[in-house]
């Protein structure tokens, strides 16, 4: 008895909605017989791993129609992806926009068709004759690699395709989707691979869901803080330094912002700063393991011939800190030693992977290096908590994601110290009521980590914050403290970081807030608009007097109309314009517009002071 008749046989109404079953926890079509000796589960669009097996299934839509379309097309691999899917083809030239256009409507053509979705195992050696007849030269690699003595393949009417599966049961049950568009790309992914013409698809159940997301994908684009960093003059990455950020002077304020929104923080909290090197000889990072195992990410300076040997540019902060702790003798009265740094550091990404402000080769970390016992671990733990929190709901991120990650199969340490280490972590996490997700075997090979994902007003969720237990630099480094019976003890090291990166960090913030900075953290607050030359004068006070009192101000004294330099303030994400005409000067009294809401009334000089101060004071997120 197949899957889908004993649907049948519990409710019309649950065959009609089944898409997919699992037997025995393995996912299954419908048409696969079972026998009574199994446990079975019928899976709907209710249930959330069925969303991924529909979109795979969209994607043999996608190159069904494609064949049909372009019989010379080579089909190369179709996987689901976050928010849908992709099908990569070899093709003489490349998808025309008329071209995927054309390729949506045979989907839907073929969706029409209700065409079942058929499985078949053959021979392996029968399949890869199939696929040379079929001059499908891609897909005859992947079963010569991939395939086992007797391989699954499926037909979607003449689409016949190597697969595991599984499938919905028909081109009918996909309801909506939509072409978005195709690039190239390389074979498996390899730059030294042939390329392939990459079309990416998204599939939705219902014509709502698509349309909701379809509108999210919009407004990412309008947010996209590639183009807004050009729009805003935050930043700017040049053909002359890939993958390194120019910060222009208005990105560079907010960086700097930060900084010092940190540094006050962190001051309250007995942190120490420090600066290390950028370049460290090579024999460092061989005793660290990263030139075992990092080489490949990491750039080198060639040694001077009156050198003995290469210089490293340093991938990440914590060896130079553990260098900063070892230039002292210390004792357990010096725990927690709490040494943050803003530190530079470079990695090598391939220039296919390099992406505006999200994937670069240099960075700016906001790294911190806690150096304590195992029994300081929760109480630090905690307050680090407590820190991150506060400093993104400050930043206007509502929803922060926990997730624990404990010990790997390849580790350091010893089981007892993992055990202490990974229950300190918890017991910080349950003492703060905090709800966390288990990431089991995913912690760092050298200790146990708390990683905070911010949630942005897409609903898009970045990783940016971690907490990290350490066992394996204090002995690299043969790091001690005098501990209170006099015997000499390894610290246990806690890496922290709240931002991560502050150029990953700013596109997320930059994407969160559309460019709309809150007050506090704009690069230029208030714009100062004479609608005449003989407001100037006035205009002029208006700006020194704002200037003196810290507020980043700016007088547009062009000869333009003030309708057009309102505009012009609010695509720049101004947070305040002050109109000042033949009334306000005459009254020694400011107009006063914002971003958001447009006019709001007027204000004497010393008021707008007042609230200015107000809202840096208080970190408000409006306007």
């Amino acid at each position: 008895m197949t899957v889908k008749e004993i649907a049948e046989r519990i409710s019309p109404g649950l065959a009609r909605r089944a898409l997919v079953a699992k037997v025995n926890g393995e996912p299954v079509d419908l048409s696969r017989s079972v026998n009574s000796d199994v446990r079975l589960e019928i899976l709907t669009a209710r249930d959330p791993e069925t969303l991924e097996i529909y979109r795979h299934s969209s994607a043999h839509l996608l190159a069904a129609a494609v064949l049909e379309l372009f019989p010379e097309a080579k089909c190369g691999v179709g996987p689901p992806i976050e928010d849908g899917f992709f099908y990569d083809f070899q093709m003489a030239r490349p998808f025309t926009p008329e071209d995927l256009e054309a390729i949506e409507q045979r989907m839907k053509e073929i969706v029409k068709r209700d065409v079942p979705y058929r499985r078949v195992e053959i021979p392996k050696k029968e399949a890869m004759e199939k696929f040379r007849e079929m001059g499908q030269d891609l897909k005859l690699e992947l079963v010569e690699e991939k395939g086992e003595p007797v391989v699954s393949c499926y037909w979607l009417g003449n689409f016949f395709d190597f697969c595991r599966g599984p499938h919905i049961p028909s081109s009918g049950h996909i309801k909506a989707f939509k072409v978005l568009g195709s690039s190239g790309a390389y074979w498996k992914g390899d730059e030294r691979n042939r390329p392939v013409q990459r079309i990416y698809a998204t599939s939705f159940y219902e014509q709502k869901q698509l349309d909701e997301h379809l509108h999210r994908v919009e407004e990412a684009k309008r947010r996209d803080h590639r183009k807004l960093g050009r729009e805003l003059g935050i930043f700017a990455i040049e053909s002359e330094a890939p993958g390194q950020v120019f910060w222009l002077p208005n990105g560079w304020r907010v960086v700097s912002l930060l900084i010092d929104y940190l540094r006050e923080k962190l001051e309250r909290r007995g942190y120490l700063e420090i600066r290390t090197p950028l370049i460290l000889d090579e024999e460092l990072w061989r005793r660290t393991g990263h030139l075992d195992h990092y080489k490949d990410n990491m750039f080198f300076v060639e040694r001077h011939e009156s050198e003995g040997s290469r210089f490293g540019i340093k991938p990440m902060n914590c060896p130079g800190a553990a260098i900063v702790y070892r230039n002292e003798l210390r004792s357990y009265r010096d725990l927690p030693l709490r040494l943050a740094e803003f530190g530079h550091c470079h990695r090598f990404e391939r220039s296919g992977v390099l992406s505006g402000l999200t994937r670069v080769r240099a960075f700016l970390m906001d790294d911190a290096h806690i150096y304590c016992t195992l029994g300081q671990v929760q109480s630090e733990v905690e307050d680090l908590m407590d820190l991150v929190h506060e400093v993104y709901g400050e930043l206007g991120f509502e929803g922060v994601r926990v997730e624990l990650s404990t010990r790997p199969e390849s580790s350091i340490g010893t089981g007892e110290q993992w055990e202490q280490a990974e229950a300190a972590l918890q017991k910080a996490l349950e003492s703060k009521d905090c709800e966390y997700g288990l990431n089991p075997g995913e912690g760092a090979f050298y200790g146990p980590k708390i990683d905070f994902n911010v949630r942005d007003a897409l609903g898009r969720t970045h990783q940016c914050g971690t907490i990290q237990l350490d066992f394996f630099q204090s002995e690299r480094f043969d790091l001690h403290y005098a501990a209170e019976d006099g015997s000499r003890q390894r610290p246990v090291l806690i890496h922290r970081a709240i931002l991560g990166s502050f150029e990953r960090f700013i596109a997320v913030l930059i994407e969160h807030t559309a460019g709309a900075f809150p007050f506090w953290l704009a690069p230029l607050q208030t714009v100062v608009l004479p609608i005449a030359e003989r407001h100037h004068e006035y205009a002029r006070q208006v700006t020194d007097a704002l200037r003196e009192e810290g507020i980043r101000v700016k007088l547009d004294a062009r000869a333009e109309k003030t309708g057009y330099k309102i505009r012009d303030a609010q695509l720049k994400k101004i947070p305040f314009m002050l109109v000042l005409g033949d009334r306000e000067q005459e009254s020694k009294n400011l107009s006063v517009r914002n971003r958001s809401e447009g006019d709001q009334g007027t204000m004497e000089l010393s008021e707008f002071i007042r609230l200015s101060h107000q809202l840096v004071e208080q970190r408000a997120l409006v306007p």
